[in-house]
């Protein structure tokens, strides 16, 4: 989360001339804006001598300055990628390793996307300039007893697997390995690593103490604002909302994607989807009403038909979004019918998609609307819509009502905003957490629960 991260100071001078870093992140909708997105970073003294890794502008910027007399810099790098990170339905493995005795200028800087060596930089992002690599034998700000590490330091997305070497440039293939049966990069869980001196190895898997070191170095972190676990992994990738698939009506709006994708605020008009879809299979995930100013017909969360989607309409108001409305209504294709009880600011909706046999149910705050049974199979008791075929994905529309009306969904990565899940419900037997009872035989919109059916 973006106010949350995790500090440590070298009790012991290392190697400030070689390191790395590599980590699994999931990036959020602000991702592609100027926002500084630490991976790692370290300032000294006054703050006007700095080394990061960072997500800026969709990119992977790599810097290092020192500007202590007038503004001038006796060290100063500065290496962007080109490639852009645009996906955020995906893990990206990202792999920074420097090296700055080397005599060649881009071996002592580089960077790894997912197993492969970019090869193409520039300077800052919209600077125009030429991507600048550290000269021999700069010394950058990591591993020194004056300095803390800040690591995801205004971040707002998911980390996994992060390690920090002292002494050692790896490449990708120390941390990651490509999956022989799907061809999808995947992470090393126990890989062969030297961590050195101030080196370390974050699983985030103890939920009793997150920030755990795992490298045998057993180092003790600070931790600013509170780490929020989440069992979405580079192993079992949970859908999130897509801040590039909204749509609006209307000019101009603010919209907002926080949490890891997982809340939305705006001040107008709105429809999100999420990030994963399927076409059979039983699905089951909850989103909770933020705030609502007003009730409105097309104001709510249910699903959506990506195979009718032309990337308009608000929430019911076309063929292909089928919903739960705050004011207590079913409403598809432009038209509302009562359904269940009317909903207001801290509800939680339970949605459960039941492809094999074309019926959606919803709930409130664990009970399912008009004596809907999500397990009743081909007879759809209490359903709120039938015969629905197709490719479905999570929907949330917030109309152009002038009021607000904000979500933030679980798709079973246990939380709502930055909120944990109150008092975890069953869980579905392929992994995630609920506020409510998974009803039997569904899954988490995830792609182990995707790949179960």
């Amino acid at each position: 989360m973006a106010n949350t991260y995790i500090t440590r100071t070298p009790s012991s001078n290392g190697n400030q001339k070689i390191w790395t870093w590599s980590g699994w992140i999931k990036i959020n909708g602000k991702s592609g804006d100027g926002t500084y997105q630490y991976l790692i970073e370290a300032t000294y003294g006054n703050g006007n001598r700095y080394s990061y890794a960072c997500v800026r502008h969709g990119t992977i910027e790599v810097y290092g300055g020192d500007y202590t007399t007038g503004g001038s810099s006796s060290m100063s790098f500065d290496v962007t990628t080109t490639r852009l990170l645009r996906d955020p339905s995906a893990w990206y493995h990202i792999v920074v390793a420097m090296d700055t005795t080397q005599s060649t200028s881009t071996d002592r800087l580089k960077i790894y996307i997912n197993g492969v060596q970019e090869t193409s930089f520039q300077g800052y992002v919209g600077s125009g300039a030429s991507a600048t690599f550290p000269a021999q034998d700069d010394v950058t700000f990591f591993n020194v007893t004056t300095t803390s590490n800040q690591i995801g330091k205004e971040f707002d997305g998911s980390m996994a697997h992060v390690h920090f070497v002292d002494g050692t440039a790896y490449p990708a293939l120390t941390f990651g390995e490509t999956d022989s049966t799907s061809g999808i990069w995947k992470p090393k869980t126990a890989p062969s690593v030297t961590y050195g001196t101030n080196g370390f190895f974050l699983k985030f898997e103890n939920s009793g103490n997150l920030d755990l070191d795992s490298s045998g170095n057993n180092h003790t972190f600070a931790t600013s604002g509170t780490l929020t676990q989440n069992v979405d992994t580079p192993s079992n990738n949970f859908s999130t909302l897509n801040p590039l698939d909204v749509s609006r009506n209307g000019s101009p709006f603010t919209k907002v994607f926080l949490n890891g994708n997982l809340t939305v605020t705006t001040t107008d008009y709105i429809a999100a989807n999420g990030s994963l879809g399927a076409s059979s299979g039983k699905f089951y995930w909850e989103f909770k009403l933020i705030n609502s100013s007003a009730s409105n017909v097309y104001a709510g969360g249910g699903v959506i038909n990506f195979e009718n989607w032309d990337g308009g309409g608000q929430g019911g108001s076309g063929a292909n979004t089928y919903i739960y409305a705050t004011s207590g209504q079913k409403a598809n294709n432009g038209s509302g019918s009562s359904f269940g009880a009317t909903l207001t600011a801290g509800d939680i909706v339970g949605v459960a998609l039941d492809l094999d046999n074309g019926f959606l149910y919803f709930s409130k705050n664990g009970t399912w609307q008009n004596s809907g049974v999500p397990t009743s199979g081909a007879s759809g008791t209490g359903n709120a819509f039938s015969s629905l075929s197709g490719t479905f994905a999570a929907h949330l529309s917030d109309p152009y009502d002038g009021q607000d009306h904000d979500f933030s969904i679980n798709f079973g990565q246990g939380y709502f905003g930055t909120t944990v899940v109150a008092s975890a419900g069953t869980s579905p037997s392929e992994g995630g957490i609920f506020e409510y009872d998974c009803p039997s035989g569904y899954q988490s919109l995830c792609t182990k629960g995707i790949n179960s059916f």
